[in-house]
């Protein structure tokens, strides 16, 4: 028999109870991962039950792969709402930088999910039918980018956009899955604003200098030795 709290979120707004659900449940699965995280928690704390949370999402599962999605689609809609394309390209590409230098950071949960889904091998991303579209945004984007700064002559170096959207991942998604380690061994903290503005300028000028030089115009490069 369902709850009178169950009869009237389903009856007023199902949207605002499965994205309470979603908010909730983002936080349990980054924090314990799938195997840790508790669906009783989450229906616990969204004022549910475990059956409201199997009807939305079907299984402890879909309501993970739902809360993956959900982390995807946040960023992408954030990158889609910077209107990138009215930019010169050089402005576009480090917008775009410093949009998931902020993202990564101020959002730790996503770091996390990704990295536990990598544990898992990917096996529960690859069941999505949105994930892998939802990413071709940012593949569309990151060449748009370049096509356009190759055609006005900014930018000199063949990059495949995949590769760089890898290089920018690297760098953001490192300095929150790894700010522990990196901060207790270095003795730094990665969020004191000061280094949190020096790497932000580092990553987009880092990207911007590579390519804005064809290769051979490296290598001509006199030494400093």
């Amino acid at each position: 028999m369902r709850t009178p709290v169950e009869r009237e979120s389903r009856k007023n707004d199902p949207e605002k109870t499965k994205d309470d659900i979603l908010a909730v449940a983002t936080q349990e699965f980054s924090q314990y991962g799938l195997s840790g995280g508790r669906v009783d928690a989450i229906a616990e704390k969204t004022r549910t039950s475990k059956r409201m949370i199997y009807y939305y999402f079907g299984s402890k599962e879909g309501l993970y792969l739902a809360v993956l999605e959900k982390a995807y689609r946040k960023i992408r809609s954030l990158e889609a709402d910077l209107e990138l394309a009215d930019m010169p390209p050089v402005a576009a590409l480090r917008t775009l930088i410093s949009s998931t230098f902020d993202h990564d950071e101020n959002n730790p949960e996503f770091v996390r999910l990704v990295s536990i889904e990598n544990i898992h091998h990917a096996n529960h991303m690859k069941r999505s039918t949105e994930i892998g579209d939802l990413n071709l945004s940012i593949v569309r984007t990151i060449s748009d980018i370049l096509e356009r700064g190759r055609r006005e002559g900014v930018f000199r170096r063949e990059v495949d956009a995949v590769d760089l959207h890898m290089l920018v991942s690297a760098f953001c998604f490192f300095r929150v899955s790894n700010r522990h380690t990196f901060g207790t061994i270095f003795h730094r903290d990665l969020s004191e604003p000061d280094l949190y503005a020096r790497h932000k300028q580092m990553i987009a000028d880092a990207v911007i200098a590579y390519v804005t030089h064809a290769p051979e115009e490296r290598e001509a490069m006199p030494s400093k030795a």
